[in-house]
């Protein structure tokens, strides 16, 4: 590996190092080739989002995601040119065979983010959770390495499973902002407003709406376990532990009597490393 690439990589794992908070405890159980590819991938998404998230207007960020996409294509011609991650980027596109149009989906649900603040139906949700979150897990599949013909379905209801879990978890956090993610049709279900959920009122409608909130997410866990035994051998410990410690905050959102306004639902770096330790030692994996 030459200096250039060598240094493209070690900025990427630092990225990974400072802003990955869940996958990172994954990323560390994987062989040095696939976690350095995770991480080139998980440095490129991050780009995407701070554009998303930052400050600038709706234009400027357009044009910066526009830019990004530019990038993304030369990347994958074997140009990369821009941003320090890219040349680490573009090795993990080529080493991997990742489809270009997985990162373009990506971006796409950046986009979305922009303009859209709402959601009428639970497939619309869905639509964006596959832009934001399954595209990122048929990246994932083709760094783990796979075999079997319903891996790429399991792959995409895993980034379902693990979206609704964020948008559940910071659901507060996101009305806030103006960004009501839980869909139209179950706020009128249960009879809870878009303006309750901006107050943070926690009442026995709440709860109904987030048992079933909860019970649609554990729905897309149970579908995604069938991934495990279909990916490679040496890439289970780190999917393993993806799926526990986002099945785990689910169950948190739980226990805290769905009031996720007040207390966030999160796993602490010793529960996460028990988690991958756990996964190291799993016999499963082994065989």
């Amino acid at each position: 590996m030459d200096q250039n690439l060598a240094a493209s990589y070690r900025r990427a794992e630092d990225v990974a190092r400072r802003r990955a908070r869940n996958f990172y405890y994954s990323f560390v159980l994987l062989p040095a080739e696939k976690r350095r590819a995770f991480c080139a991938v998980y440095a490129f998404m991050r780009d995407c989002d701070d554009i998303s998230d930052g400050q600038s207007e709706v234009v400027e960020k357009r044009r910066q995601l526009d830019r990004w996409r530019v990038r993304l294509d030369a990347a994958a011609s074997g140009s990369p040119d821009g941003n320090p991650i890219l040349p680490a980027f573009q090795d993990t596109i080529k080493r991997f065979s990742i489809p270009v149009q997985y990162f373009h989906w990506i971006i796409d649900g950046t986009e979305m983010d922009l303009t859209v603040d709402r959601y009428q139906t639970f497939g619309d949700l869905y639509r964006y959770c596959f832009h934001v979150a399954s595209a990122v897990g048929l990246v994932s599949l083709q760094i783990f390495g796979y075999s079997g013909d319903r891996a790429q379905e399991y792959a995409e209801h895993c980034g379902i499973a693990f979206q609704l879990t964020n948008i559940l978890r910071d659901v507060g956090e996101d009305a806030g902002m103006g960004r009501i993610y839980i869909p139209a049709e179950d706020l009128d279900k249960f009879q809870y407003t878009s303006d309750d959920l901006r107050r943070g009122i926690v009442d026995e409608r709440f709860r109904r709406l987030m048992v079933f909130e909860t019970g649609r997410a554990r729905e897309y866990y149970a579908s995604a376990r069938n991934l495990l035994p279909l990916v490679d051998t040496i890439s289970r410990p780190a999917l393993w532990a993806m799926m526990e410690i986002y099945g785990r905050i689910l169950e948190k959102i739980v226990r805290l009597r769905y009031d996720v306004f007040r207390k966030r639902a999160c796993l602490s770096g010793p529960e996460k490393t028990a988690v991958a330790l756990k996964a190291l030692s799993m016999r499963l994996f082994k065989s």
